[in-house]
């Protein structure tokens, strides 16, 4: 337990030194850029920025994954302020007005909004989430009881998913996520292409996943099947009734999806699972088990 503390406490340490070299090095490139093309290389950045705050997402400690959160929302606008600000000037020539003026300005009526802000008017979010994570990054749904929800591979490639306080609901994200976070969930069916990073589960219970990943950790969760691939060891702690079974799920682009993911498919540790509140050897923990082979045959669609 002392040797997981310090392990917990050197990854922490060495977080937030990266962290703020990385956000300086931005605020520097946003402050010297004297072009748009000359913004490149901070928004690159910032990319990174963002993936190795959903790499130590498992051992951050909650205020310090806000502040990470509100850090990189702040560099995103600081980011669309200075391509605004770069943008070159269009010249000023009279035009002939079409048929279309009236649409034209109805498009450009709010200049400045990102495509990832006006997709999720649709995608129903907790407005603290939404303003936590950073609108560009976060999509999902919320607050919803007797529903089938999809999202398609263009709406989730590469981004952050949050899903919360769903009842008796099917979800199905067809694609490549970043990372997914399933949080206070009962009576659920969700399935998921591959993620490319994390997948994390807190106060959920009766529900059925399927999810490929590269982390999977498991909160206060109780009687819940996982259909799992992930290539590292998944984590459980204060759960009870936790069951585990190979990844089944399957849809006609998925091969496509696990390439853009990087995930090692002939890797799968699905039954190697560590119980933080079980630290017996030499005994089986009694809150999670391998779910029986006769009971794994589900008809997902």
């Amino acid at each position: 337990k002392r040797q997981n503390q310090e392990a917990e406490k050197e990854n922490s340490h060495f977080f937030a030194a990266t962290f703020a070299r990385e956000r300086a090095a931005v605020e520097e490139l946003l402050e010297r850029a004297e072009s748009v093309e000359g913004l490149e290389e901070a928004a690159s950045r910032l990319q990174g920025l963002q993936k190795l705050l959903n790499d130590s997402v498992f051992f951050l400690a909650a205020y310090d994954l806000r502040q990470g959160q509100q850090a990189l929302a702040r560099l995103q606008a600081a980011l669309d302020e200075r391509r605004r600000e770069l943008q070159p000037k269009k010249r000023f020539a009279f035009k002939t007005r079409r048929k279309d003026a009236a649409s034209s300005t109805k498009v450009d009526a709010a200049p400045g909004i990102p495509p990832a802000v006006e997709s999720l008017r649709d995608s129903p979010l907790p407005k603290k989430a939404e303003g936590d994570l950073g609108s560009s990054w976060v999509c999902g749904f919320s607050n919803l009881e007797s529903q089938v929800l999809e999202k398609r591979a263009s709406e989730l490639h590469q981004r952050d998913v949050l899903l919360t306080e769903l009842s008796n609901c099917t979800v199905k994200l067809y694609g490549n996520p970043n990372t997914l976070r399933l949080t206070r969930t009962h009576n659920c069916k969700l399935l998921c292409g591959p993620v490319s990073t994390s997948v994390f589960l807190e106060d959920c219970s009766d529900c059925v996943l399927a999810v490929a990943c590269q982390q999977l950790r498991i909160h206060s969760t109780k009687d819940t099947r996982v259909f799992l691939q992930v290539t590292s060891r998944a984590i459980v702690e204060d759960c009870s009734g936790i069951q585990f079974a190979p990844y089944t799920w399957s849809y006609p682009e998925i091969d496509k999806d696990f390439e853009s993911s990087g995930l090692d498919r002939s890797k799968n540790n699905w039954n190697d699972v560590d119980d933080f509140n079980w630290l017996a050897r030499d005994m089986a923990s009694p809150n999670w088990s391998i779910l029986p082979e006769e009971e794994r045959n589900i008809q997902w669609d």
